[in-house]
């Protein structure tokens, strides 16, 4: 039994039912297979077409379909009795599909003449529908529909306003379609259809509804107009073979994609194929070689073992004979060596000695012209040094006899004002008073001159005095910069930078309290007091007369001399105090460290003779040993 049974009668309209529930007997005492799997169904009465493969929902769709359509009767029979079929005994595979889907399946509309024109999409028409029922988007209308849940509703307007006529949606699918029949029907039962409608000469109290047709459609009013915008007339069998087409156009695409997949994965899987056949080949070859390898490796070891003794047996016999061959050779080694060992000894002797006393004299002449250059600077310093002392000391001799003669100067004019005095008081002893004290007057005159003229000398002497000293001094800082690369602490002239701490008192106090870290904390400690010995407003002294003088000595009662005397002891006390009287001895003013020419072994200031004896005398030490 298929599409193209050859049974020798055709069915009626008014047999179909009856021959589909016999069909559907037959389908399910199994004469006709339609299940393959859990989920695969087959159409037993389409043979010839290439799809043989369906899901549960293509294969219903199908079926109701066919059974709607306007194709033969027992066509219809058939596929009415496979929906009937699939909906009661294969329900269990509809599980997975949406809720909307399948009661579109399971409840399809019921069938009506084909060739009867709807308008689709599907929409129903509301007559006499108040005007405050469709504000708000129609809500009241859309609350009172909601049993045939309608999508939406337009209000029909005109060009002279609201036409009282209202176009309700729905669905486009079957479901729609069905509800767009309970609407009608709905109507339809309460004689408030169409036909109702135009019997009441197209007015009334209550609202009139029915589906939209060819004859709304086509008639010439403002319904009709908003009909044909939105819509167009077809019959459900157009509508059925619209989506069979779809449907088919889809499930070929469907079906040449699974072909071209399929057709893919068995090139793959012949690929896969020969790949793993060379692959095994290849695992077969290499194993092969393998074994060759091994085989060939054992027979290379035992001939390299064999040849391995062989060599080594030589080797010993030439071994043996090369030890004869090097005792005879030491023998006679020994010999020679004997004979020009001295020989020999004596020239690397002349050539180390030459080597080094070349070495040793181009040092002692980069030594020595280095030396001559900065004796030779030494030399001019000293001389201008000398002579700056020399000028400088005639000048305090010039100035000590300008002084003499100055405080001569005083006594004669003290004398003659005496005298002046007296002869002031000799007047009536017969003594002529205004003639000798004319000339007492004229003598005082001329020394008062004489002394005026010393003042001014010796003020002009005074100040070159000051720039003499200065001089001597810009003179001592330079000699002192001179001499730093020269002179060193075991020399008996050195440099001494007065005010500076001495870190070796501050280190051993640092030891015995700090241990580890005595360094560190001796850095800081050194450091720290270097800073308040540089501090303007920190001035430890106190005055104390000695006989007529006065002079500064350490305040022992000052709190810091105190603390640091009980925190770091009597060495570190000591150290700090004497750069103290250094400082306010040599710099009170500036308070930091100057350097000062020292007599190491006097232990005293040196004084710029003893600086210059000192000099001349290692200048011509030098010369001597050149």
């Amino acid at each position: 039994m298929d599409c193209s049974s050859d049974e020798s009668s055709e069915l009626s309209d008014t047999d179909i039912d009856d021959y589909a529930e016999k069909v559907y007997v037959d389908l399910k005492s199994g004469r006709f297979a339609a299940r393959l799997g859990a989920d695969r169904f087959r159409c037993p009465f389409c043979p010839g077409k290439k799809k043989q493969d369906y899901r549960y929902n293509e294969l219903l769709q199908h079926a109701i379909g066919v059974g709607a359509s306007n194709r033969a009767a027992k066509v219809k029979a058939n596929h009415q009795a496979l929906a009937k079929l699939l909906k009661t005994d294969h329900a269990d595979a509809a599980g997975s599909l949406p809720a909307r889907q399948a009661e579109a399946l399971f409840n399809p509309p019921k069938p009506v003449q084909d060739q009867e024109l709807y308008v689709y999409p599907w929409m129903g028409i509301l007559a006499n529908v108040p005007a405050e029922q469709t504000e708000k988007d129609g809500a009241t209308v859309m609350q009172q529909l909601d049993r045939f849940k309608p999508s939406r509703i337009n209000a029909v307007d005109s060009s002279n306003g609201y036409t009282g006529f209202v176009v309700v949606h729905f669905e486009k699918d079957w479901i729609g379609f069905k509800d767009a029949l309970a609407f009608h029907n709905y109507y339809k039962s309460r004689h408030l259809g169409k036909m109702d409608w135009n019997e009441a000469g197209r007015r009334g109290k209550y609202i009139f509804g029915w589906l939209a047709k060819e004859e709304d459609y086509n008639s010439d009013d403002p319904v009709s107009r908003f009909l044909s915008e939105r819509g167009e007339l077809k019959t459900v069998s157009e509508l059925q073979l619209e989506v069979s087409r779809k449907t088919e156009t889809l499930i070929t695409n469907l079906t040449n994609q699974i072909s071209a997949k399929s057709k893919y994965l068995l090139e793959l899987e012949c690929k896969c194929n020969q790949m793993d056949l060379a692959l095994q080949r290849a695992m077969e070859d290499s194993d092969s070689l393998h074994q060759r390898y091994n085989e060939e490796m054992r027979n290379m070891q035992s001939a390299a073992r064999e040849h391995s003794r062989r060599i080594v047996q030589e080797t010993d016999q030439l071994r043996k004979h090369l030890d004869e061959k090097e005792r005879a050779i030491k023998r006679r080694s020994k010999q020679l060596s004997e004979i020009v060992a001295q020989t020999d000894m004596e020239r690397r002797k002349l050539e180390n000695e030459r080597k080094k006393n070349d070495g040793q004299n181009d040092s002692l002449n980069m030594a020595r012209i280095e030396q001559e250059k900065a004796n030779e600077g030494v030399r001019i310093l000293v001389e201008k040094h000398k002579k700056e002392k020399e000028a400088a000391l005639n000048k305090i001799l010039m100035l000590e006899e300008q002084l003499d003669e100055k405080q001569k100067l005083e006594l004669d004019i003290e004398q003659l004002r005496g005298k002046l005095e007296v002869v002031k008081h000799m007047e009536g002893e017969g003594v002529d008073v205004k003639k000798r004290t004319e000339e007492l007057t004229k003598q005082l005159d001329e020394r008062m001159d004489a002394m005026e003229h010393m003042d001014e000398l010796n003020q002009t002497l005074i100040i070159k005095e000051r720039m003499t000293n200065d001089e001597l001094q810009d003179a001592k800082k330079e000699l002192i910069k001179g001499l730093a690369d020269l002179l060193n602490p075991r020399s008996i002239i050195g440099i001494k930078r007065m005010g500076e701490l001495d870190e070796k008192a501050f280190l051993s106090a640092c030891k015995e309290r700090y241990g580890a870290e005595a360094e560190t904390k001796a850095l800081e400690l050194c450091s720290l007091w270097q800073d308040n010995l540089r501090d303007a407003n920190w001035h430890p002294f106190k005055m104390v007369a000695t006989g007529e003088t006065h002079k500064q000595i350490i305040d022992e009662g000052d709190e810091k001399l105190v603390g640091l005397k009980e925190q770091l002891g009597e060495e570190v006390y000591k150290a700090v105090t004497t750069a103290l009287l250094e400082i306010n001895e040599y710099n009170a003013s500036g308070s930091y460290v100057v350097s000062e020419l020292w007599n190491n072994k006097e232990n005293k200031k040196a004084s710029m003779g003893e600086v210059v004896d000192h000099i001349l005398k290692q200048w011509k030490l030098q010369k001597r040993k050149r």
